[in-house]
């Protein structure tokens, strides 16, 4: 009887041990199960976000491409803009300067005529008058003699278009600047000798008035001396 006492706790040792092992693999399984799971899990929750990234990344490469595209296009037009403004102010500048060259080339050129015609010309004095009729007495040393179709012994004619008479008017028309057509003959009379005449216009508006002095020279034809100018023509003749 002693015997069979002595092996009971021999079998409750190796049943305990049997069951210690089971329980160890067991947990050992269900560790290698959770670290396979969080393994899996890891790598879909990683990998996956990876993924989702790069569709997105790709969808937005796009939309950036296009903005800075656009971006790019503005830029281009802008720079085309201010180059345009630019290129129409340069034009404008120098058609301001041409137009600028052009009207003092003329002045100039003016200028010079005027000048040319005053040494071709002789000098022109004007003189105020004591005559309360006259406004100034003009005095052009280059004046001519307007020429003459007469020959011989020269007889001064007051006679209304006879030759003498009509080259006293073209002498006249010579000194005032008026055209026959625009002046009226007021009065043609001697001039205080037989080689001398005094001959009182006036324009067809009336605005310019004077009295021009000729004198006759042989072969030459009638030359004026002077030349009033006239604020009235009354008392003028």
């Amino acid at each position: 009887m002693a015997n069979e006492e002595k092996s009971y706790p021999s079998r409750l040792n190796k049943n305990k041990n049997n069951k210690n092992r089971s329980n160890s693999i067991l947990n050992i399984m269900i560790a290698l199960v959770f670290t396979l799971v969080v393994i899996i899990g890891a790598t879909l929750l990683f990998g996956g976000g990876d993924d989702s990234a790069d569709p997105e990344s790709t969808e937005t490469t796009p939309e950036t491409e296009s903005q800075t595209s656009g971006d790019d296009d503005t830029q281009v037009t802008a720079e085309e803009n201010d180059l345009e403004a630019e290129e129409k102010a340069e034009e404008e500048a120098k058609a301001e300067e041409e137009a600028a060259a052009k009207k003092e080339a003329e002045e100039k050129e003016k200028e010079e005529a005027e000048e040319e015609e005053e040494t071709k010309g002789g000098t022109i004095t004007r003189e105020e008058s004591n005559d309360p009729i006259v406004s100034e007495t003009i005095v052009n040393t280059s004046w001519e003699p307007v020429g003459t179709s007469q020959s011989g012994d020269h007889v001064s004619s007051y006679q209304k278009n006879s030759v003498d008479w009509n080259e006293k008017i073209e002498a006249v028309t010579y000194a005032t600047g008026l055209s026959q057509n625009d002046m009226y003959v007021m009065m043609v009379q001697n001039g205080g000798g037989p080689q001398k005449s005094i001959a009182t216009v006036q324009s067809k508006d009336q605005s310019e008035k004077y009295r021009v002095y000729l004198e006759w020279v042989d072969g030459e034809g009638w030359k004026p001396e002077k030349m009033d100018v006239l604020k009235t023509l009354d008392g003028a003749y």
